[in-house]
């Protein structure tokens, strides 16, 4: 796909933000944050039904649409700057780019730019090739759309790898399917009623709407009581949509490279070890704090 100025007003606009957060070291980008946790269930039900990994499918909508800040995924709801091309006819708008009045792609759902964006890869011979990659090789698939021609930008690939690995979309790259049974390090069966994720070594399920613990022990067959004690919590802990509940008990220290955060407003020290799969002992004892300390914005904390 040729690169054209509209896509490349929206990679400057998330260029913008990603720069941002270069300067912040550990601190994420709010707007990229707030993207991934909107979008990334829509992104998992593409994987499942296209192949498509996720983190793929969300580097490329952050990188492509700004993290929907951009002028074309605000008003046309077109996270990915496809063109209309000979076969579209659907919605269209339109834009001086490389040349004047150049038309693109509009939708009335930002889902159906997400379905639009699978259909464009899985229907196109000339991405075939990345179809018979590992669903978990990310690497491999970044650098087959630069090298298919998705982008002209010669470290688009780079960009995408950067995003997947500086926000860890990787640990949406869930492997399922009635072959796949996850196991804790404990040895107890994962049932996959839920989509379930690993990382820093840890399996995972993320929260749905209105979930609760007593519902993710029931659909996965574990007991509420060993969940609430792997997250630290009592009994009837509200959960809210997106927040990580840990499957087997959390690690007395992040993994590398993560030595340290920046606490920010809103964030609690169970917040934090939750985020790094660490226990809040661990966190406490490893920044000499009583466990009447309380972060304030701006705290530096110790992660190992």
């Amino acid at each position: 796909m040729k690169y054209t100025k509209v896509r490349l007003l929206a990679l400057f606009t998330g260029l913008l933000l990603f720069c941002s957060f270069q300067m912040q070291g550990q601190r994420k980008n709010a707007a990229y944050e707030q993207y991934i946790k909107q979008y990334s269930d829509l992104a998992v039900e593409q994987q499942r039904k296209f192949k498509i990994p996720a983190s793929i499918t969300l580097a490329q909508a952050l990188l492509e649409s700004g993290a929907g800040l951009s002028t074309l995924a605000k008003n046309s709801n077109n996270h990915f700057g496809i063109k209309c091309h000979a076969d579209w006819d659907g919605g269209r708008v339109y834009h001086d780019d490389d040349e004047v009045g150049e038309c693109f792609r509009k939708y009335i759902k930002v889902i159906h730019s997400y379905d639009d964006h699978s259909l464009f890869l899985t229907k196109r011979p000339r991405y075939a090739g990345l179809f018979k990659l590992d669903i978990k090789d990310y690497k491999g698939w970044a650098r087959g759309l630069q090298e298919y021609g998705y982008a002209t930008d010669r470290a688009y690939a780079n960009k995408l790898i950067k995003l997947i690995e500086d926000y860890e979309l990787y640990r949406f790259d869930a492997v399922s399917g009635p072959r796949y049974m996850p196991r804790t390090e404990s040895g107890q069966t994962v049932r996959l009623q839920r989509a379930v994720y690993k990382s820093y070594g840890l399996l995972y399920v993320v929260a749905r709407e209105n979930d609760s613990f007593a519902k993710i022990a029931d659909d996965l067959g574990f007991k509420e009581k060993h969940l609430l004690k792997y997250n630290e919590v009592p009994e009837d802990f509200p959960l809210q949509k997106g927040d990580i509940v840990y499957l087997e008990k959390k690690k007395s220290k992040a993994d590398k490279p993560h030595y340290d955060h920046v606490v920010q407003i809103g964030e609690s020290m169970h917040s934090i070890s939750q985020r790094y799969g660490m226990r809040m002992k661990s966190l406490y004892k490893l920044n000499k704090k009583a466990f009447d300390y309380i972060p304030e914005e701006g705290d530096v904390l110790k992660l190992r």
